[in-house]
């Protein structure tokens, strides 16, 4: 999925690491060129993945910066060509040899397992042969001055193999995932610290651990923000750092879709859609015990609009639509400029928004971690069984 589309599914990583002294350029293209994307169009491999150009996923070379480099962000692309075969028609295939394989040794009842097993190979090779590779782009940005890092992809083994390749590319970096308790910790103001250590009901540090224990952050976010929707204004203001100035008003609201369920296994999960009034069909499911898992988010600023499918659980944006980027054409403007001035205003788009979410949640967690929120607990009870 591209990054410079105006919707797009991310997960957001910090990374961990000391970048060189010197030249950014210079160090990052030998490392990329390193672990460039090799085609296996001439060969019979499966598989083949490594890194090319933003907006020209057939080039691999690295030597101009306009490939990769966009001030202090690493705009990297990520291929993956793979040839797949269809199971049925390998199925058949593998029949019909072991038919032949029987026919020319009448001897055999069945066909021997070492045989069964070559036999195998060389149908999916000969099928391989005649099988172009089917190509797939991930793409990524890294802004070297904060250590923010976005992935434009939530698949589980597209996220792995972007994690490997990118350890393998930047040897000493590490990549941490963003998730709902490490990012509590990254906007919240100082002197709550100690409270969200105390409410941190993980005993390990490992991130599946602690969205494991600490599902909590997002079923009470989503729920106040469910409360929030129907009894307040929704209105809100910035207050983390960012290109928005702070103190300057927004609004957030859920609307549109909303997934509640019981536990990890589904039981009982419904999927809520179509525009919400007051939210009667999920409170009937909050009254019944389940939590919310997900919800469609919008945030508003003037004529602008942020929407995004908020996975509760993991804090990964899916669906995640921002103000359509709309940029003046030139004559006079090359093509590469015309590009890099798309991905700039595409940044500003989505750093904006996500400096909302940052905004909107650090609210949250100022009343999640205050004496008062029992208080708020047992009015939101009463109020969902109140059914008003």
């Amino acid at each position: 999925m591209s990054i410079l589309s105006n919707t797009v599914s991310i997960r957001q990583y910090k990374v961990e690491g000391e970048l060189p002294q010197g030249d950014l350029f210079q160090w990052a293209s030998e490392l990329l060129a390193e672990n460039a994307f090799q085609s296996i169009d001439d060969t019979l491999a499966e598989a083949s993945w490594g890194w090319v150009h933003i907006h020209e996923h057939q080039e691999t070379g690295f030597d101009a910066p306009h490939a990769f480099l966009r001030d202090r962000y690493l705009a990297l692309t990520l291929r993956l060509d793979q040839r797949k075969l269809p199971s049925a028609l390998v199925k058949a295939r593998r029949a019909k040899a072991e038919e032949e394989f029987l026919e020319a040794n009448p001897g055999f009842k069945r066909v021997p397992k070492e045989q069964r097993e070559e036999l195998r190979d060389r149908v999916k090779l000969a099928l391989f042969s005649k099988t172009l590779p089917t190509p797939a782009t991930y793409d990524a940005v890294w802004d070297t001055k904060t250590g923010n890092l976005i992935f434009a992809n939530l698949g589980k083994k597209v996220v792995e193999l972007f994690e490997e390749h990118f350890h393998e590319t930047f040897q000493g970096f590490r990549l941490h995932m963003v998730h709902p308790y490490s990012r509590a910790e990254m906007v919240i103001p100082e002197d709550s610290i100690p409270a969200l250590k105390k409410a941190n009901q993980s005993s390990a540090d490992d991130v599946i651990a602690m969205m494991e224990k600490n599902k909590w952050i997002g079923n009470d976010f989503l729920l106040w923000l469910m409360v929030r929707t129907i009894k307040s204004t929704s209105k809100y203001k910035v207050n983390r750092p960012g290109l928005a100035e702070e103190g300057e008003g927004f609004f957030a609201y859920l609307d549109d879709r909303m997934v509640l369920k019981e536990d990890e296994a589904g039981v009982g999960k419904i999927t809520i859609t179509g525009p919400q009034k007051k939210f009667s069909e999920a409170r009937m499911a909050l009254r019944e015990g389940k939590k919310i898992t997900e919800a469609a988010l919008y945030m508003e600023r003037e004529d602008q609009v942020w929407k995004m499918i908020l996975k509760g659980e993991t804090f990964d944006f899916a669906s995640f639509k921002c103000p359509v980027v709309k940029l003046e054409k030139d004559e006079e403007v090359d093509e590469i400029s015309e590009k890099e001035a798309v991905f700039f205003e595409r940044m500003f788009l989505l750093e904006h928004g996500l400096q909302k979410f940052d905004s909107l949640f650090s609210s949250f967690l100022q009343e999640r971690l205050d004496k008062g929120w029992s208080k708020m607990e047992k009015e939101t009870e009463k109020w969902l069984v109140s059914g008003v």
